[in-house]
């Protein structure tokens, strides 16, 4: 399967789906849903695979056994790779996130990178990965960082925002534009995923040990 680009019809579906996210008008757009969001998906995918390995793209249903929205499916797609310190792709209305890192961060992990950032002999290396990251256009993502310092810390600490973190992952937005639907997204998002592998590398390099072989 080639990969040309993604379809700009899926920023379409997406849009529609917000405002007919039932079952009924699913069963009614599924062929669409296959071939001209999930389709183009996988084979980015495929062309992505030999150098940043294999990927999972998540299932269209969300999980709303203890939600209070049970609306059945979700507003986007994503890619994720297999590797426990991961690289992200999501589409959806709108437009791209490009990111990666580690979402669900165990305690262990989460420890190390508090004591690399508190240690200033050790959190230089860290500071120059996230400068060149947000060079790129990166953030971290702070959507669960704490409201408060962790226990053991102060407020007034001059690093309180990234101890507060809690998933140690970046991204960058995209708003949906015409290179997306040609064969120059593979370039663009292999760039992006590029910049993210720095991120990644440093979390490998530092925290391995910590956070273990299965998590994503």
């Amino acid at each position: 399967m080639t990969f040309d680009g993604l379809d700009p019809d899926a920023v379409s579906f997406y849009a529609e789906l917000r405002m007919n996210n039932t079952k009924e008008w699913w069963a009614a757009n599924a062929r669409r849903y296959q071939e001209r969001v999930r389709g183009p998906f996988e084979a980015l995918a495929e062309e992505l695979a030999p150098e940043f390995g294999d990927t999972k793209i998540f299932r269209p249903y969300r999980d709303v056994r203890f939600s209070a929205d049970k609306s059945p499916y979700k507003l986007e797609i994503g890619m994720v790779t297999r590797a426990p310190v991961a690289h992200y792709l999501q589409l959806s209305e709108e437009g791209m996130l490009l990111g990666g890192g580690v979402y669900a961060v165990p305690p262990a992990g989460l420890a190390r990178f508090r004591e690399i950032v508190d240690d200033s002999r050790l959190v230089g290396d860290l500071e120059a990965t996230l400068d060149e990251v947000r060079a790129a256009g990166f953030a971290l993502l702070a959507d669960d960082a704490l409201r408060s310092a962790p226990r053991g810390f102060s407020v007034d600490h001059p690093r309180i925002e990234l101890l507060r973190l809690r998933r140690l992952a970046v991204g960058r937005r995209e708003p949906p534009a015409p290179w997306m639907w040609t064969p120059e997204a593979f370039d663009e998002i292999s760039a992006g995923w590029r910049t993210v592998s720095l991120w990644c590398d440093w979390l490998r390099e530092n925290l391995e040990d910590a956070v273990g072989p299965g998590i994503a």
